[in-house]
């Protein structure tokens, strides 16, 4: 299966990217100690880099059309990883069973490594059909191989993740020319179903008061509690605005983070703590490496020699900034949070191997970009 160190693929090797990605990754690492110096959280992220770079490696030098050919087989095993989770197996933190402990391996969440089989399949799905518009079987079919997972992720329950299944679809469908009618006919109904679904979910008791103020948290965080479901929201944006310019002063400010009023500063609020401690400067200088890393990956797509790897840069690409902007939105207020981790800088094991092993299937397809 593995076709490893070929010496037109050492000369094809996307160092630029990599070098990016594990930029951003280290950078990460040193923002979880600004938020937690506490060394078993850091060394154990540093351990995680490590293991994540590995894997990335392994992955680049192997042939991805090959891996996309038994892209069923990872898919049915993404699933069953899903399933195992809702048995005793499964692990329940902070209320939701999202994670799996399994002998030898240990702990990890596979709702975070189910999207690569996820891409592989819709990838080879859509990538074996003849570039002409999308029929309505097609984008059904479509929508039953992303709802496999996202069913099974709902049932942890885990909302958070399952939204960042959906760009890895969409952006899939629209190279597929998927056709006018159809996108107006799912804005129209998403327009009508949302709404109407949140309104029945309240009245019915579907929708829980916890998951009503989380939602009502960002039109206005101190009318709903703000020692309670907007305390999140309002403590990071204080922290937010604590950074300034050039982020606090060494030891003549106390970091929101460190003093405990940032609630999950190395997961779910790490951007929070970077505008903390390098300011507007960190801020930007941070949005600048994610967009250079995106057009990258954007850029690779291009240069793929078969539709199928192209789908995949794609779905990846959309993937990562989708998480991007959920995460640094939830850091400033604009949007609810709902725990989707900031990629290569929130601390997380699984997370972080996930989204190296995802650029490690965009390095792979770069670098056979000439290969027949």
């Amino acid at each position: 299966m593995v076709a490893i160190l070929e010496k037109h693929s050492l000369r094809d090797f996307d160092w630029l990217t990599t070098v990016l990605a594990v930029a951003i990754a280290c950078f990460g690492v040193w923002q979880i100690y600004n938020a937690v110096p506490t060394a078993s959280i850091w060394s154990k992220q540093i351990i995680g880099l490590s293991i994540a770079i590995f894997a990335f490696l392994v992955v680049a030098f192997t042939d991805y059309r090959r891996i996309i050919e038994a892209a069923p087989i990872f898919y049915g095993f993404g699933l069953l990883l899903l399933f195992l989770v809702l048995t005793p197996l499964g692990v329940e933190v902070n209320g939701q069973k999202a994670w799996l402990w399994l002998p030898v391996v240990g702990q990890f969440q596979p709702s975070e490594f189910a999207k690569i089989p996820t891409v592989l399949m819709l990838a080879k799905y859509f990538g074996d059909r003849k570039p002409v518009p999308l029929r309505l079987k097609e984008l059904l079919i479509g929508g039953a191989i992303l709802a496999g997972p996202v069913g099974l992720i709902m049932l942890e329950p885990d909302a958070g993740q399952a939204i960042t299944y959906f760009p890895l679809l969409i952006a899939i469908l629209f190279l597929s020319a998927v056709k006018v009618r159809y996108i107006v006919a799912t804005l129209l109904a998403a327009a009508i179903l949302i709404p109407t679904s949140y309104y029945v979910g309240v009245q019915s008791g579907v929708i829980k008061q916890y998951q009503r103020q989380r939602i009502e948290a960002i039109i206005n965080p101190e009318a709903v509690d703000p020692r309670g479901f907007g305390y999140h929201t309002i403590q990071s944006m204080i922290t937010v605005g604590k950074g300034g310019l050039a982020g606090i002063q060494g030891d003549t400010e106390t970091s929101q983070s460190v003093l405990k009023f940032l609630p999950e500063p190395q997961t779910d609020f790490i951007f929070a703590v970077t505008a903390e401690h390098t300011g507007f400067i960190g801020c930007v200088s941070l949005l600048l490496a994610y967009a250079l890393l995106l057009s990258r990956l954007i850029a690779g797509a291009r240069e793929a020699n078969d539709r199928a790897g192209m789908l995949v840069i794609m779905s990846i690409a959309a993937g990562l900034a989708f998480q991007i902007f959920m995460n640094i939105g939830m850091t400033l207020g604009i949007l609810p949070v709902i725990g989707v981790p900031l990629p290569l800088m929130s601390a997380g094991l699984s997370a972080m191997l996930a989204t190296f092993i995802a650029i490690g299937f965009v390095v792979s397809i770069k670098m056979r970009r000439f290969v027949n």
